[in-house]
């Protein structure tokens, strides 16, 4: 399984340096998760002020 952030991002940029494999990157709107790279750590969601990473 791996994360998915939620159209509740404010793009504040928190998670990205805490993800172990780079899995996370800023797009047009909002950051985004390769699913394909995402380990399922939970690193980006407990640094979130929104909640906005979600399990898929």
């Amino acid at each position: 399984m791996a994360y998915r952030i939620s159209e509740d991002c404010i793009s504040c940029g928190a998670c990205e340096p805490e993800c172990p494999v780079s899995a996370i990157s800023q797009g047009d709107a909002k950051y985004e998760i390769d699913e394909d790279a995402c380990i399922d750590c939970g690193s980006c969601a407990e640094v979130c002020p929104v909640e906005a990473p979600k399990p898929v």
